[in-house]
């Protein structure tokens, strides 16, 4: 993928205001365990950030996707992963379905509002006994008149104490299998019957966040479904697509920090009279992290590319995806040897970036999944075996 200058004074800009309105309260809202959305949505939404790859008519850009990769790879360098998720759910999780099959009414009330960082969204598609397993979600909406009526619950469920709708995916009914009886329903949060329930503590991602959502009874108007009712299931594969596109960006670009700092560290760093990068066995090591970071970065451009031209890229994004999880769990944690006891102090970044992208190899679809998928797409899987 070449990169234009528009991509690159995109990039400024993007890296500016992260400079300028959330670098300088990064460490205070993951001290208190949240940061105000609202607040620094609109500051977005002002700043035409939020709606990269939406239509023009809604108040997007109507960029393709190549600009919203640049956008997540800056997104990805705030100094913790909590903040830089939320702004994803915003732009890239809650919204996708919305913008490409939503009625214009349900556009008009909610995804130009969200454009705009005057309203703030959340997904709710995993539940407690059912995360990366979609098709075996509990929560139902049984349809009444014109309103859907839904009972239910869903856990881990990113800015949920703030937001103000739910693009929801709930079973609605129909004897065709678990994909093709469900459906995304937009329900405001304020909607009565809804309960929010109390935020989690996490390993990491500690300013954003995160909970539970308990419905009991609570009426929606049927037009507040996404495009038609049985095909929510495909409408959320689709949207994990830029889901996964936006996570797995702007992990890599956490993992790359991981090296950065670290060899900024090492440098500097003397043991035995010499400067630990002076060691073979770091800088091969460092050296071998860098390549793996630029094959995978590599592999997302160019599932990128055949995305922006309409190819199924499904089977390329989930490789990214795993590779991105599998460089999660190990480059961070390598880093964070050669800090010694530095590295295992708390309110060193090295070990915030530990502990933040642990979450790449879970969210978004498990590694394992990511490798269900790949086997499948190859051929190799048990189910595509005669």
């Amino acid at each position: 993928m070449l990169f234009n200058h528009e991509h690159a004074m995109l990039r400024d800009s993007v890296s500016t205001f992260v400079e300028r309105q959330i670098a300088p309260f990064v460490d205070e809202w993951e001290e208190a365990g949240i940061f105000p959305a609202h607040e620094l949505f609109k500051k977005m939404g002002d700043a035409g950030l939020l709606g990269i790859n939406k239509a023009e008519k809604w108040g997007g850009l109507g960029l393709d996707y190549s600009y919203s990769l640049v956008f997540a790879e800056e997104i990805g360098r705030i100094n913790c992963s909590g903040i830089s998720t939320a702004i994803g759910v915003q732009t890239d999780m809650s919204t996708p379905a919305l913008a490409n099959y939503g009625s214009d009414e349900l556009r008009r009330n909610f995804l130009v509002p969200a454009i705009k960082g005057e309203s703030v969204g959340c997904i709710g598609v995993s539940e407690e006994g059912a995360g990366s397993d979609v098709a075996s979600i509990k929560t139902q909406a049984r349809r009444i008149g014109n309103e859907y009526v839904i009972n239910g619950s869903k856990m881990w469920i990113t800015t949920s104490t703030q937001a103000d709708w739910v693009c929801l995916l709930c079973n609605t009914g129909g004897d065709k299998g678990p994909h093709k009886n469900k459906s995304l329903i937009i329900v405001p949060l304020d909607a009565k019957g809804v309960t929010r329930g109390k935020r989690l503590k996490k390993l990491g991602a500690h300013s954003s966040d995160t909970a539970p959502l308990f419905f009991d009874d609570v009426r929606v108007p049927v037009t507040n479904r996404i495009g038609e009712e049985g095909r929510g299931f495909i409408y959320q594969m689709k949207q994990f697509q830029e889901e996964r596109f936006f996570a797995m960006s702007k992990y890599l670009s956490q993992v790359q920090d991981a090296v950065d700092i670290t060899i900024e560290y090492t440098k500097h760093r003397k043991a035995f009279g010499k400067p630990l990068i002076a060691n073979q066995d770091i800088y091969f090591k460092l050296a071998e992290m860098q390549t793996d970071i630029q094959a995978v970065r590599a592999l997302i451009y160019h599932a990128c590319e055949k995305y922006i031209n309409g190819e199924d890229v499904d089977m390329l994004t989930s490789m990214a995806k795993f590779k991105v999880g599998q460089l999660g769990q190990t480059i961070p944690s390598a880093c964070l040897q050669y800090w010694g006891g530095q590295g295992f102090m708390w309110d060193n970044l090295i070990s915030r970036i530990f502990r933040d992208t642990r979450l790449c190899s879970i969210g978004g679809g498990a590694n394992e999944v990511m490798l269900e998928i790949v086997s499948k797409r190859m051929g190799i899987h048990p189910s595509s075996l005669s």
